[in-house]
Protein backbone atom coordinates (compact mmCIF):
# COMPACT_ATOMS: atom_id res chain seq x y z
CA UNK A 1 0.00 0.00 0.00
CA UNK A 2 1.18 3.31 -0.67
CA UNK A 3 1.80 5.78 1.96
CA UNK A 4 0.20 8.55 2.10
CA UNK A 5 1.20 12.53 1.73
CA UNK A 6 2.66 13.51 5.20
CA UNK A 7 0.15 16.36 5.22
CA UNK A 8 -2.79 14.57 3.56
CA UNK A 9 -5.61 15.75 6.07
CA UNK A 10 -4.28 19.93 5.50
CA UNK A 11 -4.55 19.52 2.34
CA UNK A 12 -8.45 17.97 2.09
CA UNK A 13 -8.93 21.17 4.79
CA UNK A 14 -7.35 23.61 2.40
CA UNK A 15 -8.99 22.04 -0.67
CA UNK A 16 -12.45 22.95 1.55
CA UNK A 17 -11.91 26.26 2.20
CA UNK A 18 -9.61 26.13 5.30
CA UNK A 19 -6.79 28.76 5.67
CA UNK A 20 -3.23 27.38 6.12
CA UNK A 21 -0.45 28.60 7.99
CA UNK A 22 2.85 27.95 7.33
CA UNK A 23 6.32 28.15 9.40
CA UNK A 24 9.72 27.16 7.30
CA UNK A 25 11.06 25.27 10.35
CA UNK A 26 8.40 23.21 12.56
CA UNK A 27 10.05 24.53 15.30
CA UNK A 28 10.78 28.09 14.54
CA UNK A 29 9.47 31.76 13.75
CA UNK A 30 6.14 33.19 13.28
CA UNK A 31 3.02 31.67 11.67
CA UNK A 32 2.49 33.01 8.04
CA UNK A 33 -0.88 32.64 6.26
CA UNK A 34 0.02 30.77 2.49
CA UNK A 35 -2.57 31.14 -0.55
CA UNK A 36 -1.00 28.70 -1.99
CA UNK A 37 1.08 26.33 -0.01
CA UNK A 38 3.91 24.53 -1.45
CA UNK A 39 3.46 21.25 1.06
CA UNK A 40 7.09 21.22 1.13
CA UNK A 41 8.47 18.51 3.40
CA UNK A 42 10.46 20.84 5.56
CA UNK A 43 7.54 22.95 6.18
CA UNK A 44 5.34 22.81 9.28
CA UNK A 45 1.41 23.58 8.23
CA UNK A 46 -1.49 24.12 9.87
CA UNK A 47 -5.18 25.08 9.93
CA UNK A 48 -5.06 29.09 11.17
CA UNK A 49 -6.49 28.77 14.42
CA UNK A 50 -9.95 31.02 15.25
CA UNK A 51 -8.95 33.90 17.10
CA UNK A 52 -10.04 34.16 20.76
CA UNK A 53 -12.63 36.33 21.69
CA UNK A 54 -12.26 39.40 23.80
CA UNK A 55 -12.68 39.03 27.94
CA UNK A 56 -14.88 41.60 28.96
CA UNK A 57 -14.90 42.07 32.79
CA UNK A 58 -17.25 44.84 35.18
CA UNK A 59 -16.12 45.25 38.24
CA UNK A 60 -16.85 48.27 41.07
CA UNK A 61 -14.62 51.26 41.75
CA UNK A 62 -15.33 52.32 44.35
CA UNK A 63 -13.13 54.83 47.54
CA UNK A 64 -10.79 57.74 46.60
CA UNK A 65 -7.89 56.70 48.75
CA UNK A 66 -5.06 55.27 47.56
CA UNK A 67 -5.70 52.15 49.77
CA UNK A 68 -9.01 52.15 47.69
CA UNK A 69 -9.32 48.77 44.71
CA UNK A 70 -11.01 47.60 42.04
CA UNK A 71 -13.20 44.50 42.68
CA UNK A 72 -15.97 42.36 41.36
CA UNK A 73 -19.37 44.09 42.07
CA UNK A 74 -21.39 41.95 44.58
CA UNK A 75 -25.14 40.58 43.25
CA UNK A 76 -26.30 43.85 45.03
CA UNK A 77 -24.15 46.72 43.61
CA UNK A 78 -23.83 48.35 40.59
CA UNK A 79 -20.86 48.26 38.16
CA UNK A 80 -18.68 51.12 37.38
CA UNK A 81 -15.98 49.65 35.29
CA UNK A 82 -15.71 48.12 32.32
CA UNK A 83 -12.38 46.61 31.25
CA UNK A 84 -11.76 44.20 28.16
CA UNK A 85 -8.81 42.10 27.87
CA UNK A 86 -7.00 40.94 24.27
CA UNK A 87 -8.55 37.43 23.88
CA UNK A 88 -5.10 35.81 22.54
CA UNK A 89 -2.53 37.68 25.06
CA UNK A 90 -4.66 38.45 27.81
CA UNK A 91 -3.67 42.48 28.04
CA UNK A 92 -5.89 45.20 29.37
CA UNK A 93 -6.95 46.66 25.68
CA UNK A 94 -9.53 48.96 26.81
CA UNK A 95 -11.07 50.52 30.53
CA UNK A 96 -14.33 52.43 30.05
CA UNK A 97 -16.44 54.22 33.80
CA UNK A 98 -20.20 52.86 33.02
CA UNK A 99 -21.96 56.06 34.63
Amino acid sequence: MKTPQKHAALIHAWADGAEIEYREYPDSGNWHVRDNPSWAGTGAYRIKPEPKPDVVEQYVAKGYTKYSGVRVAEHWERENLRLTFDGETGKLKSAEVIA
